[in-house]
Formats: structure tokens, C-alpha cells, sequence
């Protein structure tokens, strides 16, 4: 099994300041955005997103925790850890995430969203769009294209759980 760092915390930081203006122009009104993290590494980047966004603009974007293993269709848990105080009826919801690959989480998170009201939109911000969907889901929002093959993992890294922040490629033989 090899590993290589393919994006450091420089680029990271970037690439989630990247997302971060995208957002700021493609919204004309921010007042109506929820940020939406998708557990775990999702609501770090969701986080650090509405950091960069008080920063900027000024204002604070609520911030929801979704959890989408009571949605998947592969494991079923019964608990839902999701933690959502804002009504999100008529919002703007962005998922965030780490990794879009098959789509099969997204496609939770939207259930799980949906779950809980009915938004005007729902879009999606992505660290790291790596390829492979099996479901006809695209990212709004893509930090960075990492083409992978099947055989290769992509593992993202936050300092706030890993004590680094990286994009690690592992080739797994």
C-alpha cells in the first residue's frame, strides 16, 4: 500500500477559500444559506467555510451536522445524530463534504434534508470530487478534480480530528 500527499494544508486552505467566494457570488442572497456538513470531516469543512464567510461578507450562515447513516441504503442505523437548529423550509441548503465518489451519500444527505422540511435549493460543496458516480449527482462547488481509479482510496485529513490537514492518494495493490 503506498500513500501520497497530494494536497497540503496551503492548498487545502485555498481550495476551501475557493469554494468559499464561489458561494459569495453564485448566491445573491447569503441570508438565506444553510450550511449543511456532512458528518464526520463534511462539518469540519462546513465550519471552516462559515468561518471564511463571516470573515468576507460579514454574516453568520447557520451551520447543520447531517447524519446520513439512517438513510443509506447499504447500512441501516437507526440513530440519527443529525443536529439542525434552522427551520429549512424555503433555505438554501449547501451539503458539505470531503470526497464525492458514487454519490450514495449525497443521496442520503438529500433524504435526510428533505426529512426535515422543504429547501427552495439544495447544492453541494466537495473538497475532493475523485470521479466513479453511480448516481447522477454533480458537486456545485469542487475544491479540487482528483481522478482516481477504482483501486485507490482518497482520505482527507483535518487538523481539527487528525491533527493535519492533507489529501492523502493510498494505492492499495
Amino acid at each position: 500500500m503506498k500513500t501520497k500527499v497530494i494536497v497540503d494544508d496551503m492548498t487545502m486552505k485555498r481550495a476551501i477559500t475557493r469554494i468559499t467566494y464561489e458561494i459569495i457570488e453564485r448566491n445573491k442572497n447569503l441570508d438565506t444559506i444553510v450550511l449543511a456538513g456532512i458528518k464526520t470531516r463534511g462539518v469540519y469543512i462546513a465550519r471552516r467555510i462559515q468561518e471564511r464567510l463571516k470573515q468576507l461578507e460579514g454574516i453568520d450562515v447557520p451551520l447543520a451536522e447531517l447524519d446520513t447513516k439512517p438513510f443509506r441504503d447499504d447500512v441501516k442505523v437507526e440513530e440519527d445524530t443529525t443536529l439542525i437548529t434552522t427551520d429549512v423550509n424555503d433555505r438554501d441548503i449547501i451539503l458539505v463534504d470531503d470526497v464525492l465518489y458514487t454519490g450514495r451519500t449525497i443521496r442520503a444527505a438529500i433524504d435526510n434534508v428533505v426529512s426535515l422540511g422543504r429547501p427552495s435549493r439544495v447544492s453541494l460543496a466537495v473538497l475532493v470530487d475523485r470521479g466513479h458516480r453511480e448516481l447522477p449527482i454533480r458537486a456545485d462547488y469542487v475544491g479540487k478534480n482528483i481522478p482516481t481509479s477504482r483501486s485507490e482510496e482518497i482520505i482527507v485529513q483535518m487538523a481539527e480530528i487528525d491533527e493535519q490537514d492533507a489529501v492523502l492518494l493510498v494505492e492499495n495493490a
